[in-house]
């Protein structure tokens, strides 16, 4: 009887808990670079305004751009927060959130061929990104700096 209330308890926190909004994620605003070996990557988040952060990121070596990708995050039609991310201006592909903290997030899409999983991490002004599978395979990450 005791497990059967206690399931019962932790059904209703998940049920009282609000979904995650935009603003939830405020906490990624602004500029970010990693810049090593001749090698940077930048990352802007704009802040929260009317249920949408806008965001892009650029790599490059040198004075050469060699990735650029328009970034995006929002509810989707279910009201779920999503990240939109449109690599070179392509077709958007959604990743929905799938956790969160105070100042973390990760983002999800099993049926994307890779990256699966795209994870924040902020720590002061240090933001830590990272992208791989969903098993946390073939992962790739930048440290960034507040710019």
């Amino acid at each position: 009887m005791k497990a059967v209330l206690a399931m019962l308890a932790a059904l209703l926190l998940v049920a009282a808990t609000p979904a995650a909004s935009v603003d939830d994620l405020a906490w990624l605003a602004g500029s970010w670079v990693q810049e090593g070996e001749g090698r940077w990557t930048e990352e802007s988040w704009t802040s929260p305004r009317g249920g949408v952060m806008l965001g892009h990121s650029r790599s490059g070596r040198g004075d050469r751009l060699r990735e650029w990708e328009f970034l995006r995050l929002q509810a989707d039609g279910e009201g779920r927060l999503s990240y939109i991310a449109q690599p070179g201006g392509g077709a958007p592909v959604a990743f929905a959130l799938v956790d969160r903290g105070p100042s973390s997030a990760v983002f999800e899409n099993a049926a994307h061929d890779y990256p699966q999983r795209i994870a924040y991490v902020r720590g002061g002004d240090t933001l830590t990104a990272t992208i791989s599978l969903r098993d946390g395979s073939q992962a790739r990450g930048w440290v960034y700096k507040r710019r």
